[in-house]
C-alpha cells in the first residue's frame, strides 16, 4: 500500500476526543487523507462544507468524525428519541457500509444510538426498533427516510424527533440527484431545523449539486481535493495508483476473453460490471458453471431482500467474483478489490470513472479493464480528454477455448437459461441505444449477429431494433425452442398448463375473429417500463 497522508490525527488544529483517536487506531488509520485534513477542522468548527474529492479518498471519515465531535460538544445530552445527526446516501449498500464504519466509533460512545433506515426491510420493524433503542444518528436512503416522516399514524413522530438535529450529511450528493431523489430530499429538508450544520460530499461537482448547495447550505466552505503531482495539474478523476487497461475484441469473443481472464486470476477479488440487471442474471449463471472453484455472487438493483446479505458476504471474502450493475459503482468500499472488469462500457463517462474507483482505494494498488468492440476504440481517446483518464491496451489472448457451445448447451438443457439469455440480449441492445456517448456507441453500426453469438442465443428475439434486418452470419438452432423444458419441474408443470390453456383458447376463438399478432416483446416492455421507471427506481435503490 502506497501512503496517501496529510499527517497524523493529533496534528489537526481541533483536538479529537481520546475515544475517537482510539477507534482510528483500532481501524488502522494512523494518518489522515487530504480530504479529511481539509474538511474535519471546518466541519467541527460549525462551518457548512461542500466537499468534492475523487472516489476512494476517505470521505466517510471526513464526516463521521465531525458528527461525533459535534454531538459530544452539545450542552444538553441527547435523549433516546432525539435525532442529533442524519446521513443520507443513495444506495442501501453504501448506507450499510457507513453504518458499519460508524459502529466502530459508537461502541466507544454508549450514550449515542444509531439506526439504519433502508429499503428491503419492514418499515414497521424499523419503527419498533427506533422506539425501543432510539436513533441519535440516522443513516438512511432518501425514499425510506421520507417514508418514515409520514409514519405518524404508526406511532412514530419523526418530525418532532429531529427538532434537536445538529448535523445533516448528504453523501454522494451528485448520485442522489442523478437517481431522481431531488423531490424526496426537498421533502426531508422541509422537516429539518434551519439551525444545523450541513455537509455535502460528492465525487463530481455538477450544476444540480451546485443548486443543492445553494438551497441546503448556509455560507458553505467549498473544498476541492485533487491528487498531488500530475493528477492535480490534469484534474485526473481516477486514482493515480490505478492501472487502467482496455481490450478490443469482437462481440462474439468477449465472453471467452472474460472467462479466460478470470480463470487466470482465481486467487484475486473482482467486480465484473454489466449494463443491465438481465445481463447480470444471465452471465452470472454462466460464470458459475464455467469458472470453477471460485465464489461467484450477483447483485443488481432489482433484487429486493437479498442485496444487503450478498454485499456484506462479498466484502468479507478474501477472493471471489461479484457480477453487478452500476448499483455497485458509487462510493462502495469493498476491501482489496484487485480488478474492476467492465464487460459493457457504462452509459456515461462519469460512471466509467466511478466503476474504476472501486479499486485502488486510499493508497492501495488496483487495476481496471474495459472490453471494447472494434467500432468503440475511439472511446479510449474520448475518456482521455473528457475524464483525464489514460489507458493502456491489453491484447486479447490467442488460441483460447471457445466456451459459447457450452453456454448454448446450458440453454438447450434448461428453459430458464434460454429465457435469461433472450432477456439479457434485448436489455443489452436497449441499453446500447440509450448510451450518452452515441457518436461512438452507434446502435445502427452494431453487429447484431456477432452480439447474438456472444450471448450464445439459440434464435434471434423479435424486437423493433431487428425488424427488417437479415442475419446471414447467425445460424439459429434447428429445434423448436418451445420444446425446451424448465429444469425446475414445478415451473415446467406450470408452463405445460399454460400452453394447454392457450391451445384450448385458440381452438375456441378459431373462426370468431382474426388473430391479432402480438407486438414485439421489447416494444411492449419499453412501454410498460416507461410508466414504472420513476416508482421502480426508488424501490430498487432504497
Amino acid at each position: 500500500m502506497e501512503a496517501v497522508t496529510e499527517g497524523g490525527w493529533e496534528s489537526l488544529p481541533v483536538p479529537l476526543s481520546p475515544a475517537v483517536l482510539l477507534a482510528l487506531r483500532e481501524l488502522g488509520f494512523p494518518h489522515m487523507t487530504p480530504v479529511q485534513s481539509a474538511t474535519i477542522p471546518l466541519f467541527v468548527n460549525n462551518k457548512d462544507v461542500a466537499a468534492e474529492a475523487i472516489t476512494g479518498s476517505g470521505k466517510t471519515l471526513a464526516f463521521v468524525i465531525p458528527i461525533l465531535e459535534i454531538l459530544l460538544r452539545r450542552e444538553e445530552k441527547l435523549k433516546k428519541m432525539q435525532v442529533g445527526a442524519i446521513i443520507i446516501t443513495p444506495t442501501r449498500e453504501l448506507a450499510v457500509q457507513i453504518d458499519e464504519v460508524l459502529s466502530h466509533f459508537t461502541k466507544h460512545f454508549p450514550q449515542f444510538s444509531q439506526i439504519l433506515l433502508i429499503g428491503g426491510k419492514n418499515p414497521i420493524e424499523d419503527i419498533e426498533k427506533f422506539k425501543e433503542h432510539g436513533g441519535n444518528i440516522i443513516i438512511a436512503t432518501p425514499g425510506r427516510l421520507e417514508d418514515m416522516f409520514r409514519r405518524k399514524a404508526d406511532g412514530l413522530d419523526l418530525a418532532s424527533c429531529v427538532k434537536s438535529l445538529d448535523v445533516l450529511v448528504l453523501d454522494e450528493a451528485d448520485r442522489l440527484l442523478d437517481m431522481g431523489f431531488e423531490a424526496s430530499l426537498n421533502t426531508i429538508l422541509d422537516f429539518l431545523p434551519k439551525q444545523r450544520r450541513t455537509g455535502l460530499f460528492s465525487a463530481t461537482q455538477t450544476q444540480e449539486v451546485e443548486n443543492l448547495v445553494r438551497a441546503g447550505l448556509r455560507n458553505p466552505v467549498r473544498i476541492s481535493v485533487k491528487e498531488k503531482g500530475v493528477a492535480a495539474s490534469n484534474t485526473q478523476k481516477t486514482p493515480m495508483r490505478l492501472e487502467n487497461y482496455y481490450m478490443v475484441c469482437k462481440a462474439d469473443e468477449k465472453f471467452n476473453q472474460l472467462v479466460h481472464f478470470l480463470q487466470q486470476h482465481k486467487q484475486e477479488k473482482h467486480l465484473v460490471f454489466f449494463s443491465t440487471c438481465a445481463c447480470v442474471e444471465y452471465y452470472g449463471k454462466a460464470l458459475e458453471h464455467l469458472v470453477k472453484n471460485v465464489k461467484i455472487m450477483c447483485i443488481h438493483g432489482k433484487m429486493k431482500h437479498k442485496r444487503n446479505k450478498i454485499f456484506t458476504e462479498f466484502r468479507k471474502l478474501p477472493s471471489g467474483i461479484l457480477v453487478c450493475t452500476d448499483v455497485m459503482a458509487r462510493g462502495i468500499d469493498i476491501p482489496e478489490v484487485n480488478w474492476v472488469l467492465q464487460y459493457d462500457p457504462p452509459s456515461s463517462a462519469s460512471a466509467f470513472v466511478h466503476r474504476c474507483g472501486r479499486t485502488a482505494r486510499i493508497g492501495h494498488l488496483g487495476s481496471a479493464l474495459v472490453f471494447l468492440l472494434p467500432m468503440e476504440e475511439s472511446y479510449v481517446n474520448f475518456l482521455s480528454i473528457n475524464q483525464k483518464c489514460p489507458m493502456q491496451e491489453m491484447k486479447p489472448l490467442k488460441n483460447i477455448v471457445d466456451l459459447l457451445p457450452k453456454l448454448k448447451s446450458m440453454a438447450l438443457a434448461d428453459r430458464a437459461m434460454f429465457e435469461k439469455g433472450m432477456k439479457a440480449f434485448v436489455s443489452c441492445v436497449q441499453a446500447y441505444a440509450k448510451h450518452e456517448c452515441n457518436l461512438i456507441f452507434r446502435i445502427k453500426d452494431l453487429d447484431f449477429a456477432s452480439l447474438a453469438r456472444g450471448f450464445a442465443l439459440l434464435k434471434m428475439p423479435r424486437m423493433p431494433e431487428l425488424k427488417g434486418k437479415c442475419f446471414s452470419d447467425f445460424v439459429p438452432v434447428s429445434i423448436d425452442t418451445d420444446s425446451i423444458p424448465f429444469k425446475d419441474r414445478n415451473r415446467e408443470k406450470q408452463r405445460q398448463k399454460l400452453l394447454e390453456h392457450q391451445r384450448k383458447e385458440r381452438q375456441e376463438n378459431e373462426g370468431k375473429r382474426k388473430f391479432i399478432r402480438n407486438k414485439a416483446w421489447s416494444k411492449q416492455k419499453a412501454k410498460k417500463e416507461k410508466k414504472m421507471t420513476k416508482k421502480r427506481r426508488r424501490e430498487e435503490v432504497n
